[in-house]
């Protein structure tokens, strides 16, 4: 059984609700890339990666979140807060990771997951 990245997402933001984020954005692109989740929890905004797998034959799912995919999260983040007029405080990357087995969803929030990178 194949896990679509729409349905790993879907599950991800009510899991997210569920545990108190309010999202904000879903799928916010840009010509650099683009953002899963963009949510805030409390007063922090979050840029959420949503990685989904069907099994861990290559590993877990969060370890497709390598430096190559935070930086260009982090140039997609640094997009977004320049669109907005308010300055958002506390800002941090969570990467939510999805595996579906038997059927069942097993699912780790890994909160402050990665600094912003801001270099190649």
């Amino acid at each position: 059984m194949t896990l679509s990245g729409a349905e790993g997402e879907s599950f991800a933001a009510n899991y997210l609700i569920k545990n108190g984020y309010r999202i904000l954005e879903r799928n916010f692109r840009t010509s650099l890339g683009e953002i899963d989740i963009i949510a805030r929890d409390g007063e922090t905004l979050v840029f959420i990666e949503v990685k989904a797998r069907s099994s861990t034959r290559f590993g877990p799912p969060q370890l497709a979140v390598d430096h190559r995919k935070q930086v260009k999260i982090t140039r997609v983040a640094l997009a977004y807060l320049s669109q907005k007029k308010d300055p958002p405080g506390l800002c941090r990357f969570d990467v939510l990771a999805l595996r579906k087995d038997q059927g069942n969803f097993k699912i780790e929030l890994i909160r402050n997951a990665f600094d912003g990178v801001f270099y190649p």
